[in-house]
């Protein structure tokens, strides 16, 4: 008798359980009569045609599968045309509801939003989320939901109000802003989540654990969905944008008098083909209202990687997305390489009795002529997306005395992407690949050292097992350029490789080249759901690999293995509402296998049941080393280094809130050293005021920074000096709310940094097992200083044997962009804009550093910009 009432109260548990994480079901209805109308309000005789759902909504964390503490319901209606949601989310405190307003995808406040798998692809997923305070926010999410874009902005309608039970939100969303297939019945995936801000609750009506392996899969369904048809959409959107500019004037420059003005006209459409393919087109496209991106100086080899802040290449980037590796930005495509500065230049440096002074006109982007992106999803799982654009001939003009001639500086460029992917097996398996293509045409002789063409295209296959527990992914990926032998020549020697490294003996620089081919590759095998996740992979790029005219690509020539697992806690437990702990392990090596880094990083992050955040970390490099440090010189290794960080936010729910991040680095030998505190200030004195401020200060003592690369006689020579530096940046934000849809903000950046150099010194054996054999001291006996420069006499004789520029510098540049933006009917915007940049200083040249202070002694570049646009929806 005790086993049989055992075996029940088990079996009824698990049955329990099984029941209550089963697949839940809604039914809708067709609208019979007139549709609702959208005021927040849910009193039109129409949603009595169908049933409240929900009313046992279940909590995602703090106490995961708990029910909700406050309860939310909901009901879907639609017609031939749209669907109609009603959300009523209780509250048993009305007056304490959290009204927050922010720009639109803000998410700030108290919301409930639904997912709609429309696809019924059990992959991708349409997300709409309504703020109580009236601001709407949507996402397309993908990859099963690892991925939610906010950058999908689709046209649709909401209203809200506060009642005694809580709130109420109302929307309706035109099925053209959706993706389904034609059939007499359809079944879509659905999901309504909801955060209750008071608590930081995040609850369900479809319960989904935190720490489950996957999220759209795993959805509730909607049925009753009868006689609709796809949406043939058709949206038109033309702009007009006026400019005036005003900036420091040079006498006799005649392109910099002061200022200047313009205007121009542009158009962006979006078409639907057909049910399943959609056309995004842009034609002259501007992005005046864009934020600038964040100032800084570079001393690395290595080009920065800046997010992409464009609207039309934005939207739907997933889409095209072909990372080379999970662990690092590059990447095949890389949309910043449209419409980007133009890469040629004009020498106007005249000498001798004769010389005149040029003027050349300001070019800071190239003309995007037009662009086309193709995506769609058909019914069997296909996903794909093709994108096309050109980019117009861009001269330098330039002005000799009156004279006037014009030098390229950009040829006329296509560029090309395609990429596929196919569903097999209901999502558990993904086989896909892409292809890109840039295709110049160069027709002047200075501009013969681009690529004339430049391919690349990838395989990437994903397996899921043991209901999507587990996984395998890999990719594999080639490139190949083609051009002028001085094209390919640059690009042997280009800081991604240095082929002409003395010490390279696996590749070999060859000067008459006209092509040049590479590979990539990864593979991962890992673990993504219960309490304990993991990766191991390995990624490599052959030294040949070349993505730089359409995709990113910092340095090739690696081949890295890396390992990583992390222990959660994903609710409330003691003190903290989830807890997490992550190991880290890497090796890297080059093609010759010679071992560049290896290092280990344990770390720990928590939030707290008074809704504080904290976490920390630390990395130990056993060594590191660097093909490209010294721009084509040897391989140069480090000592190991030691890197400590830690952060703590207090409760974001309060008006005020700060986050503080200080770290610091200590390196073996003591070769370098570096501290750096970060903080963040939050501030909402209103629900429709947001304020930051994020100030940064670093320093840094690096005795092996590069300086210069000078020849001599018997060789190169590679210099490096100490470098003491400091760097300053303060972030500011405000955002007004004046309506839901109307908006003022303002962000704000002074930045600077300054780096004095000392202790030079010349590499001799780059990767001598002891660090003081790696080089000798260049000591102040045998250096000279005149016309900024540093003379070096190694012999004694009394003659310079080779000579190299002053390096120390520093830098003071202050940005600022303030934009209204009134979305005075869905689709249609107006944008007001300043935008202003100063450079000068940060400190005042004090010897020793000790006086820091920004120093703008210019005037500035200020623009002012109008833009007006009209989404005709046909």
């Amino acid at each position: 008798m005790k086993h049989t009432i055992l075996f029940l109260l088990v079996a009824g548990h698990f049955f329990a359980q099984a029941q209550s994480n089963s697949t839940k079901s809604y039914t809708t209805a067709h609208i019979i009569g007139a549709a609702p109308e959208i005021d927040g309000y849910i009193n039109d005789p129409v949603w009595e045609e169908v049933d409240w759902a929900g009313g046992d909504f279940r909590q995602v964390n703090p106490d995961k599968g708990k029910p909700a503490t406050v309860q939310t319901k909901f009901k879907i209606l639609y017609d031939a045309k749209n669907l109609y949601v009603a959300f009523r989310c209780y509250d048993p405190e009305p007056d304490k509801i959290v009204r927050r307003m922010s720009r639109r995808d803000g998410f700030d406040g108290d919301w409930v939003e639904i997912n709609i798998d429309s696809y019924y692809d059990k992959r991708t997923a349409f997300s709409f989320t309504s703020s109580v305070s009236g601001v709407k926010g949507d996402e397309y999410i993908s990859n099963n939901g690892d991925n939610w874009d906010d950058s999908w902005d689709p046209i649709w309608y909401l209203k809200t109000s506060i009642d005694e039970e809580g709130w109420v939100a109302e929307i309706r969303i035109p099925l053209s802003q959706l993706r389904f297939a034609e059939k007499p019945e359809l079944t879509w995936g659905i999901q309504v989540q909801r955060l209750y801000f008071r608590n930081q609750e995040r609850s369900q009506w479809q319960y989904i654990p935190p720490d489950a392996a996957g999220y759209v899969h795993l959805m509730g369904e909607m049925t009753g969905i009868k006689g609709i048809k796809p949406q043939k959409q058709l949206e038109i959107q033309p702009y007009v944008v006026t400019k005036m500019e005003r900036f420091e004037k040079e006498e006799g420059n005649p392109y910099l008098t002061g200022r200047s003005a313009g205007a121009d006209v542009g158009l962006d459409a979006k078409i639907g083909i057909t049910s399943d393919v959609t056309l995004d087109l842009t034609v002259n496209p501007d992005f005046g209202q864009v934020e600038a991106d964040p100032s800084q100086v570079n001393l690395s080899a290595f080009e920065l990687f800046f997010q992409e802040r464009r609207p039309f290449f934005t939207e739907g980037n997933n889409t095209l997305n072909f990372p080379v590796s999970q662990n690092d930005n590059n990447i095949l495509f890389y949309s910043r390489r449209i419409g980007r500065q133009p890469q040629g230049g004009v020498d106007t440096d005249a000498s001798g009795p004769d010389a005149v002074d040029e003027y050349v006109k300001p070019n800071n982007r190239t003309t995007i002529l037009g662009a086309a992106k193709l995506t769609g999803k058909n019914k069997k799982g296909f996903s794909w997306g093709i994108l096309e654009s050109a980019t117009s001939k861009e001269y330098a003009e330039i002005d000799s005395l009156g004279h006037i001639r014009k030098e390229a500086i950009e040829p006329f460029t296509n560029y090309f992407v395609a990429r596929g992917q196919q569903d097999i097996n209901k999502g558990n398996s993904i086989l896909g690949g892409i292809v890109t293509g840039v295709n110049r045409n160069i027709k002047d002789q200075q501009l013969d050292w681009l690529h004339d063409a430049a391919y690349s295209a990838g395989v990437d296959f994903l397996h899921n097992w043991s209901e999507r527990k587990y996984y395998v992914s890999s990719k594999i990926m080639m490139s190949h350029v083609k051009g002028s032998a001085e094209a390919i020549s640059n690009t042997q020697l280009s800081s991604e490789r240095y082929f002409q490294r003395p010490d390279n003996d696996h590749t070999e620089y060859d000067p008459t080249r006209t092509s040049l081919t590479g590979t990539g590759g990864e593979v991962i095998v890992g673990k993504k759901s219960g309490n304990l996740i993991s990766d191991l992979g390995i990624v490599w790029q052959s030294p040949g690999f070349e993505l730089n005219d359409i995709g990113y690509l910092a340095q090739t020539d690696n081949i890295s293995q890396w390992f990583w697992m992390q222990y959660r806690i994903l609710q409330a437990k003691g003190i903290t509402r989830w807890q997490r702990y992550n190991i880290n392990q890497w090796k890297e090596y080059d093609f010759g296998w010679r071992s560049l880094n290896e290092g280990y990083n344990v770390n720990a992050h928590a939030e707290f049941k008074n809704f504080w955040q904290s976490g920390g970390g630390i990395t130990y490099r056993v060594r590191s080393a660097s093909n490209a440090d010294l721009r084509g010189g040897p391989t140069i290794a480090y000592p190991g280094m030691f890197n400590f960080w830690a952060y703590t936010g207090t409760d974001p729910r309060k008006k005020f809130h700060v986050n503080v991040n200080p770290e610091f680095g200590v390196g073996r030998e003591n070769y370098r050293r570096y501290a750096g505190l970060y903080f963040n200030f939050t501030l909402r004195p209103t629900n429709a005021l947001n304020i930051s401020v994020s100030p940064t200060f670093e320093t840094s003592k690096n005795q092996l920074q590069y300086v210069s690369s000078p020849t001599t006689d018997d060789g190169s020579r590679y210099i490096m000096g100490t470098i003491d530096q400091t760097t300053a940046r303060v972030v500011f934000r405000a955002t007004y709310m004046i309506t839901p849809n109307l908006s003022v903000q303002y962000y704000g950046q002074p930045f600077g940094t300054s780096g004095k150099y000392s202790e030079f010194k010349s590499i001799t054996d780059a990767s001598a097992s002891e660090y003081s054999q790696r080089y000798i001291p260049l000591p102040a006996s045998v250096m000279s200083t005149g016309n900024d420069q540093y003379f070096v006499d190694e012999n004694n004789d009394g003659t310079s044997d080779y000579s190299f520029g002053k390096p120390d510098f520093n830098f003071g540049q202050f940005r600022s962009n303030m934009v209204v933006r009134w979305e005075y009917i869905p689709g249609s915007t107006l944008f007001l804009v300043w935008t202003r940049e100063r450079n000068g200083a940060f400190y005042d040249s004090h010897p020793d550093h000790d006086k820091y202070s920004f120093d703008f002694d210019e005037r500035g570049h200020n623009i002012f910009l109008f833009k007006f646009t009209y989404r005709f929806v046909l």
